[in-house]
């Protein structure tokens, strides 16, 4: 092994160090930093994102259009009346009675304005066995279900009084709101904090000592909580959302906690080997530090990508993801070195007796007896190894092929469980597209200008004879702020394709044909349709740059951190390979539904629309953790003189029980988000647990030894052409650090 004089130590390894000489100061500053992120944060405030930045194209006009002409458009709520097997019709002098008893009972409440009568609108079904009344709540929009429970408690008691014969229900986007809330409400708040007992009870087994358990939740918990002030001050700038909130606390927990297992398992291996606390922890800042860090960038540049995509909400998820990652990276290298030189030894305190037995029975540097004789038989045979694990993960990935992805209607998001979705269908049914009709925001010199006016009448009647709507189309006018609305029905209700077909007829046939006539007037088409259609356009146009800036630059900081070509390109293909399988499970359990009822996924049938490129950008990230540390210490026993193929055998063994402590906390944060009633986040839950066990065992376990045995010296391959790159290897051997300390010089790189 050569050695250099070149007295230059490793980012990672000088703040580890410094940090220990002097721990005090280390801590105090962290703790200073968590109070004031979080004061500044409170003080400022938090902007969320706006619906006029949701998104790009109509949907952005059309939000655009009402935020400035002041309009605050109120919760509509709409009351279905429906025969219930009686032959019944809206004729019928029963069903005008309740039609009369629905409209004055919920104008008693005061809480109602612009109620509307079916026999006045027109709001009565083809077969004449359905009506709807339809009126707006008082008050800002997203408050109106803390205000409706009297207007649904005045129609339940109508439907009283005509049970039997009539069908009575209430929906509406307040009612939705309330409903929801009182349902799933809890969901995140329950999922996020059982993270926390999950994530400690999980390390109290794999350290066996409730101290050395604790310090990976606490510095999480720290480095959320920064996170979260220094999102309130950074939304100023680029808003933030619940979302965003939510995704960071998922990412967050498990970074940090992964970053501390990490550091805190190489500290205790090399006490365990002999060395004493301050070489260990030295050892463990140069090596197991300098990873951290690697890994940490790498998983910013991966959140990062997300903010190449256009989107408000995925650029609040990826900045907020990027900064609890960048947060818990700091701290991982800097107080938590601080933190152990002060416990020292105390690090054991609160060892269970049983898990310490288990805890003597195996050293740390004995690695894994399992991984041990799965390793034996992959280095023995690496090209079956490969052809096997590329075949099963390649069969698995196999039906995302197909994938159909699509914004999730109200029964496939929540089921048919619920009251109110039951009513969402049959509204549906009865009047297609009625729940969620297309909406047409008009803007003119002059909304009362004759010319406008025939326009919006003959956009009307060509909406229904074009076959995009059957009607009935309403129009809503803002005289004072020369804007209309227009709500059509579309045709396919909610059968996203058929209504996306409706909506383009709307768009390049109706429109250019009537208010596209008129000369000043904008017509943005928006609603659920009109921006779930958007919204995939626009994400279908940002994947490439996405795709392309993550790749490239994770490909980079590869190459810079390892320099091996060979070292950087196999992270991507075996990362992509990682994504494809998780791609794979998705396609294969919510849309194919294989096992769907493992998960209560039954009748999805497509994966929500954000969902693959948020997948794609967070798994790239996580799974270079494992991968780097497994490399890191691969290539450190490789510099210590062992020959390729020994030093596979030490970095895989060595790093398999933390890889597999680390892969179980976050595969169990991850499932608890797969536990929820919602299908978008039991999708994103499944998925990311998934990959992670995949990456975690499959790709770490046997096809990173089994392609880098077949490689052999290529592994660590550099073309001269390359040699001029900067060099951020920072390489530094145990034994240097540990002659270091008996010398009292500084420590050599290797």
């Amino acid at each position: 092994m050569a050695s250099s004089q070149a007295r230059v130590r490793g980012l990672a390894a000088r703040a580890g160090g410094w940090s220990a000489r002097h721990r005090w100061a280390a801590v105090g500053i962290w703790v200073l930093f968590v109070v004031l992120a979080m004061g500044l944060g409170s003080a400022a405030g938090r902007v969320d994102v706006k619906d006029s930045d949701q998104l790009k194209g109509e949907t952005h006009t059309a939000a655009k259009i009402i935020e400035d002409a002041g309009i605050e458009e109120p919760a509509s709520e709409t009351v279905l009346i429906q025969a219930e097997g009686t032959g019944l019709k809206a004729t019928d002098g029963e069903f005008r009675q309740a039609v009369g008893d629905v409209v004055r009972a919920v104008r008693k409440t005061g809480a109602v304005t612009d109620v509307t009568s079916p026999y006045d609108t027109g709001t009565v079904s083809k077969d004449g066995r359905s009506a709807l009344v339809q009126f707006d709540m008082r008050g800002a929009s997203d408050t109106a279900g803390e205000r409706v429970q009297p207007v649904l408690d005045a129609v339940a008691a109508v439907q009283k009084e005509h049970a039997g014969t009539l069908r009575i229900e209430e929906i509406g986007g307040a009612s939705m709101m309330k409903t929801f809330d009182d349902a799933f409400g809890d969901d995140f708040q329950k999922a996020e904090f059982s993270a926390v007992p999950v994530a400690l009870g999980i390390l109290l087994i794999a350290f066996g000592a409730l101290v050395a358990a604790l310090l990976p939740v606490l510095l999480a918990i720290t480095a959320i909580m920064a996170t979260m002030g220094l999102m309130g001050v950074v939304s100023h700038v680029m808003p933030m959302s619940d979302t965003a909130n939510s995704v960071m606390l998922l990412v967050g927990m498990a970074v940090g906690v992964d970053y501390c297992l990490f550091y805190l398992r190489r500290e205790r291996e090399e006490r365990a080997a002999g060395r004493d606390a301050r070489t260990a922890l030295r050892i463990a800042a140069a090596t197991s530090g300098r990873a951290i860090v690697v890994s940490g960038v790498t998983v910013c540049v991966a959140m990062a990508g997300m903010l190449f995509t256009g989107l408000a909400e995925f650029e609040a998820m990826g900045l907020a993801s990027l900064i609890v990652v960048a947060v818990a990276m700091v701290g991982s290298v800097t107080v938590l070195p601080a933190l152990l030189s002060l416990l020292g030894e105390r690090v054991e305190k609160g060892r269970l007796p049983f898990l310490r037995r288990r805890a003597r029975r195996a050293s740390p540097q004995s690695g894994s007896r399992i991984w041990s004789t799965v390793l034996r038989g992959v280095l023995a045979r690496p090209v079956v190894s490969v052809v096997v694990a590329v075949g099963a993960l390649a069969a698995i990935a196999a039906p995302a092929l197909g994938m159909k992805t699509q914004q999730l209607t109200l029964d496939q998001e929540f089921g048919d469980s619920l009251p109110i979705v039951q009513t969402y269908n049959r509204v549906n049914e009865a009047f297609p597209g009625g729940s969620e009709p297309a909406e047409v925001v008009v803007r003119a010199r002059d909304i009362d200008d004759p010319r406008v006016q025939d326009a919006l009448a003959a956009f009307k009647e060509r909406a229904v004879s074009s076959g995009a709507s059957r009607g009935p189309v309403e129009i809503k006018t803002h005289a004072a702020q020369n804007v209309a609305f227009v709500y059509v029905p579309l045709v396919g209700g909610s059968d996203q394709d058929k209504a996306g077909a409706s909506l383009q007829k709307l768009r390049d046939e109706v429109r250019p044909a009537t208010l596209g006539r008129v000369e000043g007037v904008q017509a943005p088409i928006t609603g659920q349709v009109a921006g779930s259609h958007d919204f995939n356009d626009q994400l279908a146009g940002s994947v490439v740059p996405v795709f392309a800036f993550v790749v490239v630059f994770a490909f980079l900081l590869m190459l810079l951190s390892f320099r091996s070509l060979t070292v950087a390109i196999t992270s991507i293909l075996l990362n992509l390979l990682s994504v494809g399988a998780a791609y794979g499970i998705l396609v294969a359990v919510f849309q194919h539904g294989w096992g769907a009822s493992l998960v209560g996924a039954e009748g999805v049938g497509a994966i929500v629309s954000w969902l693959p490129l948020f997948l794609f950008v967070i798994l790239f990230g996580l799974s270079m953790d494992y991968h780097v540390f497994v490399v890191s210490r691969v290539r450190e026993a490789r510099l210590r003189g062992r020959t390729t193929k020994d030093a596979i055998a030490h970095g895989v063994v060595t790093t398999a029980g933390v890889v597999t402590s680390a892969a179980v906390i976050m595969v169990a944060v991850f499932a608890i988000f797969g536990t929820l009633s919602m299908q978008s986040m039991k999708q994103m839950g499944v998925g990311l647990a998934a990959a992670v066990l995949i990456d975690a065992t499959v790709i770490r376990g046997v096809l990173l030894p089994a392609v880098m045995a077949l490689l052999g010296e290529r592994n660590w391959y550099l073309p001269k052409w390359l040699h001029r790159l900067p060099d951020l290897t920072h390489d530094e051997a145990p034994e240097a650090i540990e002659a270091q300390e008996v010398s009292g010089g500084e420590p050599v790189r290797v």
